[in-house]
């Protein structure tokens, strides 16, 4: 645990020297991996000793005397590292997919993107880059939310450190509708999802090994406290897997096929813009077809077919289908009161 624990804080104190024109003292560099880190506490010299390290391991740190004092750098040797060759075409690639993250604005993981993508401006010819404006006035990115999780860096700093230290992690959680609620969960992983950022993490107050891993929505987290307690990571679990078994964010690992039969139409769009990859389209004569989708839960399938209006009926499983239906019978209750009210 304490080898992992100094591969985090070299790793750190490379990006705060990468950022830094003057230089950081050993004090300085202490405060910034003890905020950055959510560290309780942090000795100077063992940060003296990090920086030995990397310097034994062939980093140019250099070192010299300022006004405030002994200040650590790096030096020219290391300037060619993030000397790279790139295309106009793959500039707009990545602005792309920088755009698309929007939602991360004011986190670690957005921090890293604007660095590098400052680098990229800095190294570029002004020629690619100039080709790369012109070219990528053509296509625009829309659809990303204006929802951020500036408020929520110092969780997910926590969150990020005991998901690489297996690390348990106390939180104040409240469920949408409920009051708050302490729990204490072993984080596995984190995930994206629609603008959201999740926590999948095991509930230790279940018992049942197959459901035990659950997606944490950030947006609900008060607070988040990681433990002086570990736990032994699951060599079972595999959160990339377990994510993609289901069209949305309620994963498990005993997904359902849910059968829906779709118009014309709504056939066209679900082939066009697909709700999964492993999803399955058995098409009628007529245009219409049956669609075959994983789901964990039948709110994952219910905002869908809704959207669909009249060219969507979920066929089953039952679940699935009592759902809609128990929707679609309180909103016509609601509209046909509403239509009652104005005709009054």
């Amino acid at each position: 645990m304490a080898r992992n624990e100094q591969l985090i804080r070299q790793h750190k104190l490379l990006q705060l020297l990468e950022i830094s024109r003057f230089g950081r003292t050993l004090e300085e560099l202490k405060g910034e991996l003890i905020a950055d880190l959510g560290l309780s506490t942090l000795h100077e010299r063992t940060v003296r000793r990090d920086v030995e390290a990397l310097q034994a391991a062939g980093f140019d740190i250099q070192s010299d005397t300022v006004e405030r004092g002994k200040v650590y750098k790096l030096g020219a040797n290391n300037t060619g590292v993030h000397e790279i060759g790139i295309s106009a075409t793959e500039l707009i690639a990545l602005s792309i997919g920088r755009e698309l993250l929007y939602p991360l604005l004011g986190t670690q993981y957005w921090r890293g993107i604007e660095t590098f993508w400052n680098k990229i401006q800095e190294t570029v010819p002004n020629g690619v880059f100039d080709h790369y404006t012109n070219y990528r006035k053509t296509l625009h990115v829309f659809g990303t939310p204006s929802k951020t999780y500036e408020k929520h860096e110092g969780m997910l700093k926590t969150i990020n450190r005991a998901i690489l230290e297996h690390r348990i992690v106390e939180i104040e959680y409240e469920p949408t509708g409920k009051p708050v609620s302490t729990r204490r969960v072993e984080p596995y992983g984190l995930a994206v999802y629609q603008s959201s950022i999740y926590v999948i993490a095991a509930n230790p107050e279940i018992d049942d090994p197959t459901d035990r891993l659950r997606n944490w929505k950030l947006d609900r987290f008060k607070k988040a406290t990681a433990l002086d307690e570990y736990f032994k990571p699951d060599p079972e679990v595999d959160v990339s897997k377990y994510l993609g078994r289901s069209i949305g964010i309620f994963s498990g690992d005993h997904p359902t096929d849910v059968r829906i039969k779709l118009g014309q139409r709504a056939a066209g769009w679900v082939r066009e813009d697909p709700w999964h990859p492993e999803q399955k389209l058995e098409f009628n004569d007529d245009g219409s077809a049956v669609l075959t989708v994983p789901a964990s839960h039948p709110r994952e399938v219910l905002p869908k077919v809704l959207s669909l209006g009249t060219d969507a009926e979920v066929i089953g499983p039952s679940e699935f289908r009592d759902a809609v239906a128990e929707a679609v019978t309180e909103l016509a209750s609601r509209y046909e009161s509403a239509g009652q009210s104005a005709a009054g």
